[in-house]
């Protein structure tokens, strides 16, 4: 029997939810095997981990911020937070990051709480991981390690596990260490004292084996990435050349980027409570009120200090902003630095189109989940972004509201257009009624004269017929 407000049929986020939350932890149970260390899947293996910090500039609440930022990293990869550590330093320590003294006690934390793996806010050198992994005695990854590692779980097509996999090898690369018999030499061919002329000595060593296998593997995703960009890059194209005006997607991870999508179009996308809940960029069409009909694109979300491999390896993706008409650029409300998620995004965004050599595209910022923000913070908000738009993907607040500054901000981006168009091309006439706006439209022996309102591409398109002569029939 159907219950009260279940749908029919379940939506591709909610199957994809259903998939990653069938393995989640317990509370109150546990197990006494004691060789779960070799699980290969980190759904079954559950960190227990202390977070440690280095606090160099900015406010304390900065700082504090950034704490609970990588506490939600590090649940949302699966592990189980115990404690947090954050020191004042100028710069951090160049050989343990927290230095020796920070170390020591970092162990006895370690040591209190139980915990097997220690997470740094920050990137760490390999030299840095090696000498405080020494001191601390268990497992030592950075921030980026972490988000590298949510990435790999989170990623579904193709395309997002091949660039995730390409980004994990930039970043394993200078950090391969071995251990024992790792690090011994291997005979190549025939070396030794049966080797002959020319084949004689030590071959390569197991690390440079690796190393060597790495980068193979790292050059076949580059051009598998390559492949997959140009088929990315046709549909962008098909998209530009049918006149519908594309909006992207862009924000800080958990904004509310997917619940914003769906609310707009219905798409059924995936909506989690998590960082990083979606990678793979998805593309629905939908129609505003007044029937004009727009792409919208939701794109990976972004955080502070992104990984830059990863943002090398995205960076395919990531073109779907400089190809947009619009940035719906949205910000968490209830996120107590919301001018910081800005920031951060527009660092990114700038660096992408910098890369790209295009002008930027008009941006219109989205304050999201005003439901769960202070009144008061939202009052203050108001006031620092005062042509933002403020809704409630949750609860459908403010969502008509934006659908109207949606018409408004593209309908002034077209270009008034007085073309002639043939009675044979009826399919352009059919594309000025659905994307734009008819002003005026008489018909002369010669074809249809329309003056309109249409976008650029669409604009572009009618070029030809741009004149006040007689329309020439189009050959068949």
């Amino acid at each position: 029997m159907k219950q009260p407000g279940w749908a029919a049929e379940p939506t591709v986020g909610e199957m994809q939810l259903d998939e990653r939350t069938s393995m989640r932890r317990v509370a109150g149970l546990s197990t006494e095997l004691t060789d779960i260390t070799e699980v290969e899947y980190r759904q079954l293996r559950l960190e227990r981990v202390v977070l440690v910090g280095v606090w160099t500039t900015g406010s304390s609440a900065q700082a504090d911020a950034s704490m609970v930022e990588l506490a939600a990293l590090a649940e949302t990869a699966g592990s189980e937070v115990l404690e947090g550590l954050i020191q004042r330093r100028d710069k951090p320590d160049p050989a343990t990051y927290i230095g020796s003294g920070k170390a020591e006690e970092l162990r006895t934390v370690v040591l209190d709480t139980g915990a097997d793996t220690v997470i740094c806010d920050g990137e760490l050198t390999p030299a840095q991981l090696t000498a405080l992994e020494k001191v601390v005695k268990v497992k030592v990854i950075d921030r980026t390690a972490l988000i590298l590692d949510i990435f790999a779980q989170h990623a579904t097509s193709r395309e997002g596990k091949a660039q995730v996999a390409l980004a994990q090898m930039e970043y394993m690369l200078p950090r391969l260490r071995g251990w024992g018999e790792s690090m011994s030499r291997q005979a190549g061919g025939r070396a030794g004292s049966n080797g002959g002329v020319g084949l004689r000595g030590p071959g390569e060593t197991k690390i440079e084996t690796d190393r060597r296998r790495i980068r193979e593997r790292m050059a076949k995703l580059r051009r598998e990435i390559r492949e997959m960009k140009t088929a990315r890059d046709t549909m962008r194209a098909r998209r530009s050349a049918s006149g519908v005006p594309s909006v992207a997607i862009v924000g800080y991870t958990n904004a509310g980027k997917s619940s914003l999508m769906n609310a707009l179009t219905g798409a059924g996308l995936l909506v989690q409570d998590a960082l990083f809940a979606t990678l793979d960029p998805t593309t629905r069409r939908a129609a505003l009120d007044d029937g004009r009909e727009m792409v919208f694109t939701d794109t990976v979300g972004f955080v502070r200090h992104l990984p830059t491999q990863l943002v090398e390896a995205f960076r395919s993706t990531l073109e779907e902003v400089t190809g947009a008409d619009l940035l719906l650029h949205v910000v968490d409300g209830s996120d107590p630095l919301p001018l910081e998620q800005i920031r951060a995004v527009r660092e990114v965004i700038t660096d992408v189109i910098k890369e790209q050599g295009t002008a930027a595209p008009p941006e219109l910022l989205v304050v999201n989940k005003i439901d769960a923000a202070d009144p008061n913070e939202l009052t203050r908000l108001r006031g620092l972004l005062p042509q933002a738009a403020f809704v409630s993907a949750q609860t459908g607040a403010g969502i008509e509201e934006l659908r109207e500054r949606l018409s408004e901000v593209l309908g002034g981006l077209d270009v008034d257009i007085s073309v002639l168009l043939p009675y044979s091309r009826g399919d352009l006439l059919a594309r000025i009624h659905a994307d734009g706006r008819i002003i005026s439209s008489d018909h002369e022996e010669g074809g249809t004269r329309v003056r309109a309102r249409v976008p650029h591409a669409l604009a572009a398109a009618l070029s030809e017929y741009a004149h006040s002569g007689p329309a020439e029939a189009v050959p068949s």
